[in-house]
């Protein structure tokens, strides 16, 4: 997760992605959804016991930062089903929503989307086809190069 090593690393790509709306050279895209589940990641005692860094007090702080800087969707409506991760659709229907140009993502079944053959992919290919698929390092070259 995207927010999870952002929040645990400072220092990592997917911080540096944080960092590049934080300054307004992109906009992130939020709904309320993904702010409860990233609250609930960040909270989980097996990744606190591996990340100490992440103490109530900075994950109460990130969120605040994150939200500060975020542009907030509260009622994303349903349009896109994952059948193979139903878990990744508040991802792909906020994208959907927001009009986004990028899904940036380490998830390997969101990842997928840009070029596997199934039925759910290709019809998400088509139906948004301006929506790239993209991981925090290859996301970040994209930015470089266009700014």
């Amino acid at each position: 997760m995207i927010f999870f090593q952002a929040a645990a690393r400072g220092g990592s790509p997917a911080a540096l992605c944080l960092r590049l709306a934080e300054s307004g050279i992109v906009e992130l895209c939020i709904s309320a959804a993904i702010l409860a589940e990233i609250r609930d990641v960040l909270s989980r005692p097996r990744l606190r016991a591996k990340f100490p860094v992440l103490t109530d007090q900075l994950v109460s702080q990130f969120l605040s930062v994150v939200e500060g800087f975020s542009t907030i969707f509260v009622d994303v409506e349903d349009k896109l089903i994952l059948a193979r991760d139903k878990k990744d659709e508040p991802y792909l229907n906020l994208a959907v929503a927001a009009r986004a140009e990028y899904l940036v993502t380490r998830d390997k079944d969101l990842l997928d989307i840009a070029h596997s053959p199934d039925p759910d992919s290709q019809q998400i290919r088509e139906l948004y086809p301006g929506l790239q698929f993209t991981d925090p390092v290859a996301f970040i070259r994209s930015i470089q190069q266009h700014c």
